[in-house]
């Protein structure tokens, strides 16, 4: 359970119980307005729990690396530049974070102060890079015939928003939704070819992953684009279909339900409209790349959701 945040005074939002989970936040304010039903508490940093130093240090350092990326950032780049002065020890870190922090905790009206954190991970999938009985199922790059438009280019008041599509002559028309790629096709370089579709829904909810090849070397995958439509949890449709109580929604269960009901998988899937075009990155280890476009680090690394 969350009960406790961190909260930039510069209104740069992140959800952590340690100063380490502030790696991934995303600079700038909120787009989105947190719920009237989100309230901020402010606590003092004797609060907190304990910390040991090797956390404190690899948590810190985590988030340091997003400095290269938010050294010019309006509302990052002071906290950075005096970042890039601290002694790498963990007394002077605690002072830099307790004098550059101000601790809050997050309440709301229904939970209080006790909240949901949800894992990320890169999942590694078993795979081909040639299509065979085995491996019949395809994982597309961008599509050659897919058009992206950044709204804000002609309306700033717009900003960050895209629209998706193809050319239908002078028309732009919506791209095709996951059901219709998943049987026709999508005019994409297939970057692998893995054993199953519920594998490749998984790998494009996480929106990155790696596929095991036969020989033994890996493919790194991320994401490159998607195609225009908004996600729809597959777990939902579950509920929704009396097949799973909420309380049993898990990639397990959805797993065993598409083992069980292989004449619906089609189905299944096609409640999701989205579907993620992904591209191949050199493998290292190096983890996953954030919204900052800096590699994330296990166990320190956090995303947060906009809207809280």
């Amino acid at each position: 359970m969350m009960t406790t945040s961190l909260h930039w005074r510069r209104f740069v939002f992140c959800l952590a119980p340690l100063i380490a989970l502030l790696a991934a936040c995303d600079g700038g304010a909120p787009k989105t307005k947190p719920s009237e039903a989100t309230t901020y508490v402010s606590v003092e940093w004797d609060k907190l729990p304990a910390v040991n130093d090797t956390d404190l240090m690899a948590g810190y350092n985590s988030w340091f690396s997003a400095c290269k990326r938010l050294a010019k950032d309006p509302v990052w780049g002071g906290t950075c530049a005096l970042a890039a002065q601290v002694p790498q020890n963990p007394a002077a870190v605690r002072d830099f974070l307790k004098n550059q922090l101000q601790v809050y905790s997050l309440r709301s009206s229904e939970h209080g102060a006790n909240g949901l954190i949800t894992g990320y991970y890169e999942p590694i999938y078993k795979g081909s890079e040639q299509r065979n009985d085995a491996h019949p199922v395809a994982v597309y790059g961008v599509p050659d015939d897919l058009i992206i438009v950044n709204l804000d280019s002609i309306y700033p008041e717009l900003k960050g928003k895209r629209l998706r599509g193809r050319l239908d002559g002078r028309v732009l028309r919506p791209y095709d939704d996951a059901a219709t790629i998943g049987t026709k096709g999508a005019s994409a370089p297939v970057l692998a070819w893995l054993e199953n579709p519920i594998d490749l829904q998984f790998l494009q909810i996480q929106g990155s992953g790696r596929v095991q090849l036969e020989s033994g070397r890996q493919l790194r995958i991320a994401y490159a684009d998607q195609n225009g439509y908004p996600y729809k949890p597959i777990g939902r449709w579950l509920v929704e279909q009396g097949q799973l109580t909420k309380d049993e929604v898990s990639m397990g269960r959805i797993r065993d339900w598409a083992i069980a009901h292989p004449e619906r998988v089609n189905e299944l899937l096609g409640s999701n409209p989205s579907y993620v075009f992904f591209t191949l990155r050199p493998d290292s280890t190096e983890g996953p790349r954030g919204s900052l476009n800096v590699p994330l680090t296990a166990g320190y690394s956090v995303a947060i959701d906009r809207k809280v």
